[in-house]
């Protein structure tokens, strides 16, 4: 028998397999932004612990975008996966209606379901921003801004409210000027331009919703000859391998 498997150079049918199993020891894995460090750290992470349980992975990039997220959804649910694995910012209800309609399990990872319907895995993004920016008030910072990427999504409204709530409850004046949307992206002008703008409103300390953002931060600091932590401190949010450079 393996003889002619060789000769004929046969590969299991795992769709076909499932369909008489039930099971194709497969899950579907939705990203957002394969370039993001964060949510690919992660999927490289459901593919160590797949692999240990001998299962397979089918990822797909959405963009972020609802439109894509519901394409790429239904295209692997066609692929009768045993589960799927869903990370994004957060959840729209398209996708929500969408998820509802399959009987195949779908995990969150990463993504806020303000109906808290979906089993989910994601911290607490008010607390954690409210932390570090309590860890920059305790180190003697009066003037500091909340940096993030700028697109609108429920995540960026929540921690918000965890800056707001930490300036308030120390009793500093909340300025929601410093609260400031940027590229994830930085190229050397922009970078250069959130510095002057952070100087100019007088921060001297800034809490960092990506880790991208943070290190563009950090060199054009450095580039401009303002010492961190010393001058400046920046606390970052993601953990992702660039900061550990």
């Amino acid at each position: 028998v393996t003889d002619v498997i060789d000769r004929l150079n046969y590969r299991p049918n795992a769709v076909a397999r499932g369909l008489a199993s039930k099971k194709t020891t497969t899950v579907g894995v939705i990203i957002p932004d394969v370039t993001n460090l964060y949510f690919s750290s992660l999927a490289r992470g459901i593919d160590d612990i797949a692999s240990m349980y001998n299962y397979n992975i089918i990822q797909a990039n959405s963009d972020g975008d609802s439109k894509k997220e519901i394409k790429v959804l239904n295209t692997i649910l066609a692929q009768q996966v045993d589960g799927i694995i869903f990370m994004g910012h957060q959840l729209s209800d398209e996708v929500a209606k969408e998820i509802d309609l399959t009987d195949t399990p779908v995990v969150l990872a990463g993504t806020i379901d303000e109906t808290n319907e979906l089993p989910s895995i994601v911290i607490d993004y008010k607390e954690a921003i409210k932390d570090s920016t309590q860890l920059l008030i305790d180190n003697g910072h009066e003037n500091i801004a909340l940096l993030g990427i700028d697109k609108e999504s429920k995540k960026q409204k929540i921690s918000a409210e965890g800056y707001k709530e930490a300036i308030e409850n120390a009793g500093l004046n909340y300025n929601e000027s410093f609260i400031i949307r940027t590229s994830a992206d930085l190229n050397v002008l922009d970078a250069a331009d959130l510095v002057n703008r952070l100087t100019d409103l007088g921060v001297t300390a800034a809490t960092v919703e990506d880790d991208r953002i943070a290190i563009s931060l950090l060199n054009e600091l450095i580039e401009q000859g303002i010492k961190v932590p010393e001058d400046f401190e920046i606390v970052t949010s993601n953990n992702s391998p660039l900061v550990d450079l």
